[in-house]
């Protein structure tokens, strides 16, 4: 920390190629700058994308308390091996750390929705910088609980069951897990979409694939999901998968090497009526979709469990011959029918329809507890708390 009479300066780091984890860091930031900490709070954001998204939710935040930062790629070699291989690979996110280094040994504090900001410790060197991680989401995947969690000074959870898992998966140290709820909820709980779907009593599903190749539905089943919807009009669909599906022409997974090519978005399918597709609008993650839904048909996305905050009837498919049961990766799985084919995709609906109330409403009730710890306050208020503790100053 500085020393007497100087201003701790906390970082919130925005590096993504899309725009899923600002909600999980930004109330933070906006709390602790009405808490008056009497730190100097900068929101550092990697892209005009993202910079529009954060000042837009900021609104006259900025200037007052907080201020926005954007690191840019400064060398020109980072600035060509994007242009060669950034449509494919996320290079700029470690070319940010890299390029910026000068802006991160400024700061006392740097928060974090992701993991690849551990490499300022690792491989820069930045050994008294400390990193809080607020993770994005409250999901099953192994990915979310491996040894990098480890690497943070603090982690903070949205409930019993993250830091459960972050400490026997992980090995991360209890004294290092601070319990804040969902920051994401504060912002987005009652957010819907006005869909140009009809409203006329049709059951409402949001197909919600995951990108990972080795463990989404997508690339094995999605385009025959799809022409089931178009061929099913009692059923309305939106299709709004994770945003990072079609970001890129080839989608590669990290936790287990694999790539897989998304393809291309049909003209039957947008031409059918009672569809409607969204690859990655802003609108994509904000719970619009998840809050307007009313059957969840998915694989592993954490965003279930963003739709779980109002119980309703779930249906999964497994591309992959999964060995799901008894595994805490697929634990989201229990709270409704799980399909391995497509010709059960209908009666899948009606099964997590007709079972939901006395079977699955219980299991999703009881996970969803499990996964957040929501009280009376709220959970960016929670969480400012926490980052400043850490970062030891007023709260």
């Amino acid at each position: 920390m500085r020393g007497v009479g100087q201003t701790v300066r906390i970082g919130f780091l925005f590096n993504h190629d899309q725009l899923h984890q600002v909600a999980h860091i930004l109330p933070i930031a906006l709390r602790l700058a009405e808490m008056g900490a009497g730190a100097e709070i900068i929101l550092a954001t990697t892209s005009e994308r993202i910079r529009t998204e954060v000042e837009l939710l900021a609104g006259d935040a900025i200037g007052r308390g907080v201020s926005v930062v954007s690191l840019r790629l400064r060398t020109r070699m980072a600035r060509l091996i994007e242009r060669l291989v950034g449509r494919w690979l996320p290079v700029r996110k470690w070319f940010v750390l890299s390029d910026n280094l000068d802006f991160f040994r400024s700061l006392d504090v740097l928060v974090v929705a992701e993991k690849t900001s551990l490499a300022l410790k690792r491989r820069f060197g930045l050994t008294n910088l400390k990193i809080v991680h607020t993770r994005h989401g409250a999901g099953d995947r192994a990915i979310g609980f491996d040894k990098a969690s480890a690497g943070f000074d603090a982690v903070l959870i949205s409930g019993p069951k993250i830091g459960e898992r972050l400490v026997v998966d992980a090995g991360v140290t209890p004294d290092r897990l601070h319990l804040v709820g969902y920051p994401k909820f504060d912002l987005h709980r009652d957010t819907r979409a006005d869909l140009p779907i009809a409203k006329d009593g049709r059951p409402v599903v949001i197909y919600n694939p995951h990108p990972s190749p080795h463990l989404s539905s997508w690339y094995r089943f999605g385009r025959a999901i799809m022409d089931w919807f178009v061929a099913h009009p009692e059923y309305q669909l939106i299709f709004a998968p994770h945003v990072m599906l079609f970001e890129r022409p080839v989608t590669i997974s990290i936790d287990r090497l694999r790539m897989a090519r998304p393809g291309r978005i049909e003209p039957r399918w947008q031409q059918a009526e009672n569809i409607f597709i969204d690859t990655g609008s802003r609108a994509s993650t904000t719970m619009a979709y998840t809050n307007a839904a009313d059957i969840y048909l998915g694989d592993v996305s954490s965003q279930v469990y963003e739709f779980l905050l109002r119980p309703r009837p779930c249906l999964f498919v497994d591309a992959h011959g999964s060995d799901w049961r008894g595994n805490p990766n697929f634990t989201h799985w229990r709270t409704g029918p799980v399909i391995d084919d497509i010709a059960s995709l209908g009666e899948g609906l009606v099964r997590a329809r007709g079972e939901f109330e006395t079977v699955y409403r219980p299991v999703q009730e009881q996970l969803f507890a499990h996964s957040f710890d929501l009280t009376d306050e709220p959970s960016a208020v929670r969480a400012a708390r926490a980052i400043a503790r850490i970062a030891g100053v007023r709260a």
